[in-house]
């Protein structure tokens, strides 16, 4: 069964940091490039971190410096690592796990971070 699940997502101030975990099931997730998208009540989904399955990452000018993606093979597991939150950061966060050669698109069922004042 193919599943992503997210988990760290919640409540913390302004300037605080919080940890996101997407674990993976049921794919071969060293193969595949991971990311994390994320909503905010009327906006699109936005990309906010991605990294290929060669580890080269990338992300929105937004949380460069502030957001750190990282991934552990052998755990099945992509991490997005947030500092100085901030309150613009609240939406809900979506992992993704793409391979393109297979035609694969797969999403998490998403986990809410809010940034208080």
């Amino acid at each position: 069964q193919v599943q992503l699940v997210e988990s760290g997502g919640g409540l913390v101030q302004l300037g605080g940091s919080l940890r996101l975990s997407c674990a993976a099931s049921g794919i071969a997730f060293s193969g595949y490039a991971m990311g994390w998208y994320r909503q905010a009540p009327g906006k699109q989904r936005e990309l906010v971190a991605a990294m290929a399955s060669s580890g080269i990452s990338n992300y929105a000018n937004s949380v460069k410096g502030r957001f750190t993606i990282s991934r552990d093979n052998a755990k099945n597991t992509v991490y997005l690592q947030m500092n100085s939150l901030k309150a613009e950061d609240t939406a809900v966060y979506y992992c993704n796990a793409k391979y393109d050669g297979l035609g694969r698109n797969l999403w998490g069922q998403g986990t809410q971070v809010t940034v208080s004042s």
